[in-house]
C-alpha cells in the first residue's frame, strides 16, 4: 500500500500547488511563478525569503496590509480614482504579490525592472481629496505608509502562523532587508527594525481616518467570493484571520470584530493551511 499512497500524496501536493499558482499568476496573461535566483538582491538562506516564501502567512498578512492601507485618505483616494479594484480586487492583490516575489525571490535586473514599473506608474497617480487636498501616489511619506503596514502585516502574519517564530534580531533582520526595495521605491522615513516600524504607525495614526469609502473598500476586499466553492472555507478562515491580526484601533476604525471566543478555532484552522501549503510546495 505504500506505493498507492506516495502517489495519490504526490497527486494532492500537485493539485495544491496548481490551484495556488492559478490563484496568484493570470494564466489569461501568460504568468508563471517567479523563478527563485542566486542573483537575488537577497541570499536565500534571509529572513525576508523565509517570511516572503510562505504563501499562507502572505495571504493573511496581503489582506491584513491592505486593510490598514485604505485607513490612510491619500492612499485610498489614489487607489478609489486610479483602479479598477471594484471590479478586479484579485487583479490588485495579484498585483502586489508579484511585485514582492520579483523584488525578494527574482534575479536582479528582474527586480530592478519591477521597482521602475511601479515608479513610472505612480508618477501618473495624482489627485485631490474630497476636502481639497492635493496627493500623489510618490510622496515619500505616503509610500511610507504603505510600506511600513506591509512590512509589520507580513511579519506579524509569520509570527503567528509561521513555521518557527523569529528572534527580535531576526526580525530587526527583516525589516532592515525590506527596506531596501521601499528605498528604491523613493520612500521616506523607512523603517529598519521593529521599534522604528512601531513609532511610524503611532507617528501616522493622527493622519488616519474611516469613511464610507474606506468601508466599502473593506466590504469589497473581504466580501470576494472565490471562483470554487470547495475554496470558501480556506478564504473565510485566511480573511478573518487577517481582521484578528489587526490592531484593535484599526478594527475600530473599520468597524470590523475579531473571532472573539472563536479565535482558536480560527488560529487552528488557519495554522492547519499553512501547515498542508508549506508541505504541499516543500519539493
Amino acid at each position: 500500500m505504500a506505493a498507492p499512497r506516495s502517489f495519490l500524496a504526490t497527486q494532492t501536493k500537485r493539485a495544491l500547488v496548481r490551484r495556488v499558482r492559478a490563484v496568484f499568476n493570470d494564466q489569461a496573461r501568460g504568468e508563471k511563478p517567479v523563478p527563485r535566483s542566486d542573483e537575488a538582491f537577497y541570499p536565500r538562506d534571509s529572513v525576508i525569503w523565509r517570511v516572503h516564501g510562505d504563501v499562507t502567512t502572505m495571504m493573511v498578512g496581503g489582506v491584513s496590509a491592505l486593510l490598514l492601507q485604505m485607513l490612510h485618505p491619500a492612499v485610498l483616494a489614489g487607489v478609489w480614482d486610479h483602479s479598477n479594484f471594484r471590479t478586479d480586487m484579485l487583479g490588485r492583490l495579484r498585483r502586489t504579490a508579484r511585485f514582492i516575489a520579483q523584488t525578494t525571490f527574482g534575479a536582479r535586473d528582474q527586480a530592478e525592472a519591477a521597482i521602475e514599473t511601479v515608479k513610472e506608474v505612480h508618477r501618473h497617480v495624482r489627485g485631490t481629496l474630497p476636502d481639497g487636498t492635493p496627493y500623489r501616489a510618490d510622496d515619500p511619506h505616503l509610500l511610507a505608509w504603505v510600506h511600513v503596514t506591509e512590512a509589520t502585516s507580513f511579519l506579524d502574519a509569520w509570527q503567528r502562523y509561521g513555521a518557527r517564530r523569529l528572534a527580535p534580531t531576526e526580525e530587526d533582520a527583516y525589516f532592515a532587508d525590506f527596506a531596501r526595495i521601499a528605498e528604491a521605491l523613493g520612500t521616506t522615513p523607512v523603517p529598519r527594525s521593529r521599534i522604528e516600524a512601531e513609532h511610524l504607525i503611532a507617528a501616522m495614526r493622527p493622519e488616519l481616518a474611516a469613511g464610507e469609502r474606506t468601508h466599502e473598500v473593506a466590504r469589497i476586499v473581504l466580501g470576494q467570493k472565490p471562483d470554487r466553492i470547495g475554496a470558501m472555507p480556506v478564504q473565510a478562515l485566511t480573511f478573518q484571520a487577517a481582521v484578528d491580526l489587526l490592531p484593535g484601533w484599526a478594527k475600530a476604525m473599520h468597524g470590523l470584530s475579531g473571532s472573539g471566543l472563536a479565535s482558536p478555532l480560527i488560529d487552528t484552522g488557519t495554522m492547519g493551511i499553512a501547515r498542508t501549503l508549506r508541505w504541499a510546495f516543500r519539493d
